[in-house]
């Protein structure tokens, strides 16, 4: 799967990760709702650090389609509240 983040680029991460990217994506869903801006900002920054620890970086000259974007590091609650809804942005 290939995750890209907003401003940093795209990582190529196993299948098996999905599982955990997914259970983090519904939590921010249920705090952007709440509108928790504290726990909203630590579940991100865990997401966004998951990516980055378990994924490999694809290189800036291989040209793939992104499985899942992810916006980038400084997004607010509000433009949050526009992507984290329903089923949020992670398949599964």
């Amino acid at each position: 799967m290939i995750v890209r983040i907003s401003t940093e680029g795209q990582f190529r991460l196993a299948g098996a990760h999905l599982d955990r990217l997914n259970e983090l994506d519904n939590q921010i869903v249920q705090r952007v709702a709440a509108g928790d801006q504290e726990s909203f900002n630590q579940l991100f920054q865990q997401m966004l650090g998951f990516v980055r620890d378990h994924g490999e970086p694809v290189g800036i000259d291989e040209l793939v389609e992104s499985d899942v974007m992810l916006p980038p590091p400084d997004i607010t609650l509000e433009e949050a509240r526009h992507l984290f809804h329903g089923e949020g942005l992670v398949p599964g």
